[in-house]
């Protein structure tokens, strides 16, 4: 068994229990922080943030640790669900405002921090690794390159035979 941190203090009771629940969960895989980050697409930091309280994983993350771990996801999407209604959000940054950046945002970052419908730790940079854009599009390619390759060979051992 993993020699866990201690939980932050004054966390609520729900968030307490999601989070131990999840650590023992990660501690029956079996799984070193790395391999299940390999295992489920969310990197080791991440998980180091979801298993330590400082930011809650998103619901697809609870369910790729179920689904390595052999667990029902549903059992777990509930917890999830307590957890997040109630879970602390850290306070703010002091930003002091930089006269030269002025307007250096995007339109899309702005967007993001204004909709209030979209909870506070769901960033665009929290996607999965298998979500990425441009992987699917590399494997792609090196499905087509390896095709040309084979056909090529087929072709070159065809004309060797006649």
């Amino acid at each position: 068994m993993s020699a866990w941190q201690p939980l932050p203090d004054g966390l609520p009771p729900e968030v307490q229990h999601f989070v131990e629940q999840m650590r023992l969960l990660k501690d029956r895989t079996g799984l070193s922080l790395v391999a299940l980050g390999a295992r489920t697409a969310y990197s080791k930091s991440s998980w180091q943030r979801y298993l330590n309280a400082t930011q809650p994983p998103p619901r697809q993350a609870v369910v790729a640790l179920c689904k390595v771990a052999g667990e029902d996801a549903e059992r777990f999407g509930v917890r999830w669900e307590l957890a997040v209604r109630v879970w602390p959000r850290p306070p703010a940054p002091a930003v002091t405002p930089d006269p030269s950046s002025a307007g250096a945002g995007t339109a899309e970052t702005e967007a993001y921090e204004d909709d209030p419908t979209l909870p506070w730790w769901d960033t665009p940079a929290e996607e999965p690794a298998s979500h990425r854009p441009g992987r699917l599009a590399l494997y792609a390619a090196l499905a087509v390159l390896t095709a040309l390759v084979l056909v090529g060979a087929a072709l070159l051992g065809a004309a060797t035979l006649s």
